[in-house]
């Protein structure tokens, strides 16, 4: 069934719940934009305030694309009540707009927005990394016998900045999230920190000089450094996945022409309706799915079949929004418009698979929602205890402080992102761009990757690989040199492959040139009326084919494209034109294969060619011509059967596949679209490195693992020595920074990993 077919999406039932209607919406979906989500949690808080909302069945918040889709179950339920409630909760909300138009410039001014807010975070990061490096400095020479320190009124002159200007934000969202009753990432980095930080300006206040040694300063600001590190990885993702989007919406035109009382008329897309004959000039893209009502002409279609050779389109085929148009007019009749056409669906198939939460930051919001309210308790409990023992005052508050110093958030801030720096500038210098730091964990559980066919396992672009001369009297260099001459007034991807063939030398000019739809070109070249087409052009000239048939035969059969050349009203020549595969596609198969993963195909070329590829590179399996809805159902279906997907694809038909994989994985040579849907990104056509992000994800991985588990084992058994004033706050410190140090140079190894595309190289999966 076509997409077309399939009746009105939840995204256009939430549209037709948008204000402007007359009345409230129809139960159903609605879509909200949201505005200010800084994290996990906050996304949670939004999804809690709209489930309490009487009417509201479901609330999934996308922190990605910044927006809550809403199931309503009661017609009262309007976009406006929705969005009062989450501004309840401190946060901005809108219904999104009705009109592809209106939709496409909120997008514009959104991006607009986060770009801002990424460059204000680039400051904030690149100002407390320059005041942070003179504090830790004493703190990494340590180990190496160098035991000296700053003056302690210069270091607070370096903390201070980064504590109170750079870290203000955590101190917003803790305050936001204890509003809430909820604890997170920012709240115990807000409360360790701040806890170093004032012990440290105690100190230097109540001893001066003689603070120095005792102070913790470097604690505070490297955690705040480098979490702030983390949040700018996070923004630049976040604004790469909504690019996605906006590349996709380029694609459908804002106006389109329709013919109306006997003429031409041009108005907004969003108000042609299903039914009207939409005009097509040749070199625009199509603005609605339809059927061609009158006229002649070839689409690229890529974006839905992923194939570079454009189809030809007479009156009866259909066409698709998107599309883009050949050299024919064309009159279209509408059959889905807006919201309903594919290109929308594919949009509205990115968004929708493109959200996603880190389970080890999930784990890591859990434990500190339970760690903070503990951490606090136990420094109460403390000082309470010291001051009943009667211990005096100042060693409670020594052994409270101890307490908060140690729980000091440094190695936990640090595990994550310090694995996550020195696992994604390894894969960066091997020529793999992770842009969505999530994307390293999903990709350590992959047991199956998906490849596309044209451009990933292909070279994505038609290359002549046979020439068969007829004539005795002719060679191959004479017949190459006579088709390319006539195809050289012709734009075709074929015609493009043979003229590649040729070497470059001046060739004789064409006259009387036509390009007939669908079938091929004729011309006069050299006194001689030459011909080149297939076996359908040749049957309207009247050209006999008895002796080319066994050589079409074979090449056809060989699952290429056979071209025929005539002249003078005989057959001369047969070209032989494939997509040529990648010289190192049949090693990346081998190469997943050593790993433990399978190696599968989806393409929407035709099964003889689907087959042919797929045992030329031993491909467990593969399926033939797959539309982009079909791919995306084909990664679900894997998953339904357990497995674990990653998406390698080139083309704007695999974003929404790339999108709904575990992990999507495109090639930098390929479309925009597809390279902005996917997290992460090989920046060489080289489908070897698909096994080298495998294996530098399950290493990072390890390494987070690794550091989490040296963070809480320092937090255990230090927390009840501090408590019992067996720690001091010196010494609390120092297990703070040997933690720091652990986790660290525990992550540094990773900066050592090159590719190895040996065959039995990488980890097997497990």
């Amino acid at each position: 069934m076509s997409l077309a077919a399939e009746g009105k999406s939840p995204a256009a039932a939430s549209d037709a719940a948008a204000p402007g209607a007359a009345g409230p919406p129809a139960a159903g979906h609605v879509v909200l934009d949201i505005t200010g989500m800084t994290c996990a949690a906050c996304a949670g808080r939004v999804e809690a305030a709209l489930r309490r909302v009487p009417g509201v069945a479901s609330a999934s918040v996308n922190l990605a694309l910044e927006r809550a889709d809403v199931a309503v179950t009661a017609a009262e339920v309007t976009p406006a009540a929705l969005a009062a409630a989450v501004e309840r909760t401190g946060f901005g909300a809108q219904p999104r707009a009705t009109s592809a138009a209106e939709r496409r410039r909120d997008e514009e001014a959104r991006e607009q927005e986060r770009l801002f807010a990424e460059r204000q975070q680039l400051r904030h990061l690149v100002v407390a990394a320059a005041l942070t490096l003179p504090l830790v400095l004493p703190m990494v020479a340590a180990p190496f016998g160098a035991h000296w320190h700053f003056d302690p009124w210069f270091e607070l002159a370096l903390a201070t900045p980064v504590q109170l200007v750079v870290g203000a934000r955590f101190y917003k969202a803790a305050f936001a999230a204890l509003r809430a009753g909820s604890g997170n990432m920012d709240l115990l980095v807000a409360l360790g920190t701040t806890a170093a930080y004032l012990f440290s300006l105690a100190m230097v206040l109540t001893r001066g000089e003689a603070a120095t040694g005792h102070l913790y300063f470097e604690g505070s600001a490297a955690v705040i450094t480098l979490v702030v590190f983390g949040k700018w990885l996070e923004a630049r993702a976040k604004r790469g996945t909504t690019a996605a989007i906006r590349a996709l919406m380029t694609l459908r035109p804002e106006r389109a022409r329709v013919l109306r009382d006997g003429g031409e008329v041009e108005i907004g897309i969003d108000a042609v309706r299903a039914g009207d004959r939409v005009v097509v000039r040749p070199g625009e893209r199509i603005p609605v799915d339809g059927t061609v009502a009158e006229g002649e002409s070839e689409a690229d279609e890529s974006l839905v079949t992923g194939e570079s050779v454009p189809v030809v389109k007479r009156p009866g085929d259909k066409v698709t929004a998107g599309a883009l148009n050949g050299v024919g007019r064309l009159i279209v009749a509408a059959v889905a418009v807006g919201e309903d056409t594919t290109l929308a669906r594919i949009i509205r198939l990115v968004e929708n698979a493109q959200a996603g939460k880190a389970p080890v930051q999930r784990l890591v919001d859990r434990v500190s929602a339970v760690f903070v309210p503990a951490v606090v308790l136990i420094a109460l409990v403390a000082f309470a205890g010291w001051l009943v023992a009667g211990q005096g005052l100042e060693s409670a508050l020594v052994a409270a402080v101890s307490v908060l110093v140690i729980a000091c958030p440094c190695a936990l801030g640090l595990a994550t992102p310090a694995a996550l720096v020195a696992g994604t500038g390894a894969a960066a210098r091997a020529g793999i761009l992770v842009k969505d730091i999530e994307a390293l964990e999903r990709a350590a559980a992959v047991d199956t990757v998906v490849f596309d066919k044209t451009g990933t396992l292909t070279e994505g672009r038609p290359a002549l690989t046979e020439a068969v001369p007829l004539d005795p009297a002719l060679d191959r260099d004479t017949l190459l040199r006579l088709a390319a001459a006539v195809q050289t007034g012709s734009e075709h991807p074929l015609a493009a492959a043979v003229l590649a063939a040729v070497p470059q030398v001046a060739l004789a000019p064409v006259a009387d040139f036509r390009a007939l739809v669908g079938r091929g070109v004729v011309g006069t070249v050299e006194g001689r009326r030459v011909a080149i087409g297939n076996r359908d052009l040749m049957a309207e000239l009247g050209i006999d084919l008895a002796a080319a048939s066994p050589v079409l035969d074979r090449i056809e059969a060989e699952a290429r494209t056979a071209v025929v050349v005539a002249a003078d009203g005989r057959a001369i020549g047969v070209l032989g034109i494939a997509d040529p595969l990648r010289p190192e596609s049949a090693a990346a198969v081998a190469l997943l294969a050593a790993r433990g993963v399978r190696a599968e195909m989806l393409t929407g070329d035709s099964e003889a060619v689907a087959a042919k590829v797929a045992g030329a590179l031993g491909l467990s399996a593969y399926r033939a011509s797959v539309k982009p809805a079909d791919k995306s159902g084909a990664l679900a279906a894997l998953k339904a059967a357990g497995r674990t997907p990653a998406m390698v694809g080139d083309g704007i038909n695999d974003a929404p596949a790339l999108a709904a994989a575990e992990v999507g994985i495109a090639l930098g040579t390929g479309a925009d679209v597809a390279v902005e849907a996917a997290p992460v990104t090989l920046m060489r056509a080289d489908p070897r490195l698909v096994a080298a992000a495998l294996d530098i994800s399950r290493r990072t991985v390890r390494k987070i693992r690794q550091n989490l588990f040296w963070a809480f084992v320092y937090n255990v058994i230090g927390l009840p020595l501090a408590a019992f004033g067996v720690l001091t706050p010196a010494l609390a410190g120092a297990a703070m920074a040997m933690s720091s140090v652990s986790v660290v140079t525990n992550s540094l190894w990773l900066k050592r990993w090159r590719p190895d595309f040996s065959a039995t190289a990488g980890e097997p999966h497990r």
